[in-house]
């Protein structure tokens, strides 16, 4: 298992995948710590979690680096990156207890409740593009939950996947409760089959999502998926133009465009040129370079296949009819660079509306009314976020409920929050993370019941 370097081209240090033994020995841990982990105390758990984001920070700068290595992630969204995740383990520790505590229930009995108990190990297969907050979003609320977790990571990011072990080792937890497995796709579907695993949860493709319900349903799983995204980001004719443009920018850009969650369609009510005159501007602005640089804002994609995929997405659109307004060409220099592109006059039918585009491009589109807007943002196999941009805020709130999506936004772009549940609906999965809403998912929600 080896990564690339995305900046460089360059082969990284090879990482020795884990064997058959290895993979065994691992579920085996888990399946004892689970024994003991569930009993501890919420208070202990919490104090460990809350190490676990002491040790985030503490190494912030080497594995902010790491990222940037491995991923090509800028070195600004690395840090920021790691210091989300410390806050996400402070927050699953101090609201935990709150959100398992038993709920009384009124019925025929002379007490009733529900209680919270945890599962047992949970699978987390998780992409690389946010290679630390995918899996602390996952691990924080499942571990103080009770539960143990077992990582499959990217294979491209194998450091990562390392150090994450690495910090829940150091924060002192049970040797099982948080173990990496190193191993390809190929091996995943026996580990789900395996007994000790009692539930999977997958952030990646709509297609790997199908795969592994797949798998987890034949052995009756419980599953929990994040997917793709093709986000519509809905200006309307009342909006400010310029502010909105450069906030689309911003929106379609995090992360180099490598997020499911970014805004990636522009449907646009109103004076669509004047909007595509800023726009370009804004996405023209936009630093690209050495992702290590704190002053880069686009780096290169995390990888050759991805660059070349999202070119065809290009110029597929083009051929279709779309018009291309800046960027477009993979840029002349070493590494996997491709610029900050925008297509104007997208229609369904081209795969810059159809398809989830991963990587700096966005996708004008031209909406008659408010009516076409909300039909052109509900045209697509997926349903994670969406925004809605205008000065009429009550407007944007009765419009998000015809808006077929996890999450609506207002005035603001997407992202995820340790507050609020996190998910989608069609093809971008289902269940939620974060929040209440997501620690009650791999619980089993007991009824206790005195006559």
């Amino acid at each position: 298992m080896r990564a690339i370097n995305p900046t460089t081209e360059e082969s990284l240090e090879q990482v020795t995948e884990h064997t058959a033994e290895q993979v065994a020995e691992a579920l085996k841990n888990a399946s004892i710590a689970f024994a003991s982990w569930r009993e501890r105390p919420m208070s202990e758990r919490a104090k460990l979690m809350r190490a676990a984001g002491a040790v985030l920070r503490r190494r912030s700068a080497e594995f902010s680096a790491l990222m940037v290595r491995e991923m090509g992630k800028t070195i600004t969204g690395a840090a920021a990156e790691i210091e989300k995740c410390a806050g996400g383990c402070e927050y699953f520790a101090d609201h935990a207890q709150e959100y398992l505590a038993p709920q009384p229930i009124a019925a025929d009995a002379r007490e009733s409740f529900v209680r919270f108990d945890p599962l047992g190990a949970v699978l987390a297969i998780m992409p690389w593009n946010f290679p630390f907050w995918q899996v602390i979003r996952f691990a924080a609320p499942a571990l103080m939950a009770g539960n143990v977790g077992l990582l499959k990571h990217a294979p491209n990011v194998p450091g990562c996947a390392i150090a994450l072990e690495q910090v829940f080792t150091e924060a002192g937890f049970p040797k099982g409760v948080f173990a990496s497995l190193l191993i390809q796709a190929d091996a995943v579907g026996a580990i789900i089959e395996d007994p000790t695993i009692a539930a999977v949860t997958l952030t990646g493709s709509d297609r790997a999502g199908s795969a592994v319900a797949a798998q987890a349903g034949r052995a009756l799983k419980k599953t929990v998926l994040e997917l793709g995204g093709s986000n519509p980001f809905i200006v309307l004719a009342d909006a400010d133009i310029a502010a909105t443009a450069k906030a689309a920018a911003a929106a379609r850009c995090v992360n180099t465009g490598q997020s499911c969650i970014a805004a990636k369609r522009f449907i646009v009510v109103g004076d669509v040129r004047a909007f595509e005159k800023h726009f370009a501007e804004a996405l023209s602005a936009l630093k690209v370079g050495d992702p290590a640089d704190g002053g880069t804002q686009i780096g290169p994609l995390a990888r050759l296949d991805l660059l070349e995929n999202l070119h065809r997405q290009v110029e597929q659109s083009i051929d279709a009819g779309a018009r291309l307004v800046t960027g477009g060409k993979r840029l002349p220099r070493k590494g996997y660079f491709y610029p900050p592109t925008l297509l104007a006059g997208v229609r369904p039918g081209m795969p810059a509306f159809d398809e989830e585009t991963f990587g700096p491009v966005a996708a004008l589109i031209e909406a008659r009314d408010i009516d076409d807007a909300i039909a052109l943002a509900n045209q697509s196999r997926y349903g994670l976020g969406a925004s809605i941009w205008t000065k009429d805020v009550s407007a944007a709130k009765a419009l998000a409920a015809r808006i077929e999506a996890g999450c609506v936004f207002i005035n603001a772009a997407e992202k995820s929050d340790s507050r609020l549940p996190f998910g989608g609906i069609k093809r971008s999965g289902y269940g939620r993370e974060l929040s209440a809403f997501g620690i009650h998912e791999f619980v089993n929600v007991k009824t206790v019941f005195h006559q």
